[in-house]
């Protein structure tokens, strides 16, 4: 079960994680076959929010100047990443969030194959200050 910021140990969020993988390494199995399918949306949104959750939350002090990131799936759902010296912490994106220092913005599909390394920022539409992007992929927190 994934709470703010972090993933409880139990087997639902290993099925969950899981879920997952198996929809990026079958998008790979798909490329390599020259038959790429469609990814349910749905699940293509939950693997961007559990991605964030397990892979962009930790305390460990951003090593940059303070950004916040807007990821926006253009079939249902958008998420902000905010860095800064306490961290990084993802959140649903509201209506009175933080402007955004970059912005990603793409099918749900686009932003989990980007996430997942798949893709790069310029398969999305971007916004902003891209280096903050690159700075992200790079950074490898300390805890």
């Amino acid at each position: 079960m994934v709470e703010r910021g972090r993933v409880t140990g139990n087997a639902r969020g290993v099925a969950r994680r899981r879920v997952h993988e198996v929809l990026v390494h079958t998008y790979d199995a798909q490329l390599a076959a020259g038959a790429v399918q469609p990814m349910p949306a749905d699940v293509a949104i939950d693997g961007v929010a559990e991605f964030l959750d397990t892979c962009n939350s930790t305390p460990s002090a951003w090593p940059h100047e303070a950004a916040t990131l807007h990821y926006h799936a253009t079939d249902g759902h958008s998420w902000l990443l905010t860095s800064d010296d306490t961290g990084a912490w993802p959140a649903p994106l509201t209506d009175d969030a933080a402007t955004a220092s970059a912005s990603a913005t793409g099918r749900a599909e686009q932003l989990l194959l980007f996430v997942g390394g798949r893709l790069t920022l310029s398969d999305l539409k971007t916004e902003g200050d891209q280096p903050v992007f690159e700075q992200l992929i790079a950074w490898e927190p300390e805890e």
